[in-house]
């Protein structure tokens, strides 16, 4: 019988000792994803702040647009002054669709970014619900363990009265 004890004892040693490894283990994965889930923050905000400057760029152009294009309407009579800001109204619209497609990419990758950071925080809740799983088994693991080790102290002195 107090084999059986002391195998129980054993068993539940070595629970306790792998429950103990396992919330390290799982820890160390949530701190590695809450510092990957920062990183993932710190470009949300420099891809918004590139977002931002670019939409200002683009909007400081269309209106630079605007005005050439009014000046060459203006200036029809002057042939080769027309060809110079058409040339230039030219290269101001190739700049703005340029701008305009890099606000594209810079907006598809900020989505990107946001649900690569939502499935993160997802990752980091389940991992620390699985943390808190194997803490209180370990604390469950640990009382058992307290208890089977007084039960067998109070054991081993009856037998000892015997």
């Amino acid at each position: 019988m107090a084999d059986r004890i002391r195998e129980k004892m054993n068993q539940l040693r070595l629970e306790a000792e792998e429950s103990g490894a396992k919330v390290e283990e799982l820890q160390s994965k949530v701190k590695g994803l809450e510092q990957e889930n920062l990183a993932k923050e710190q470009e949300i905000t420099s891809l918004s702040h590139k977002n931002g400057l670019l939409e200002s760029e683009n909007e400081k152009l269309d209106t630079t647009i605007k005005d050439l294009k009014k000046t060459a309407d203006e200036g029809m009579q002057h042939g080769t002054q027309n060809e110079t800001l058409q040339r230039r109204l030219q290269l101001l619209e190739e700049e703005a669709e340029e701008a305009d497609k890099t606000l594209r990419e810079t907006n598809e990758k900020l989505r990107q970014t946001d649900v690569k950071a939502g499935h993160f925080e997802r990752k980091v809740q389940a991992l620390e619900s699985e943390r808190d799983n194997w803490e209180t088994k370990y604390e469950e693991m640990s009382e058992k363990y307290k208890k089977l080790q007084k039960e067998l102290e109070d054991l081993q002195t009856d037998i000892g009265n015997i």
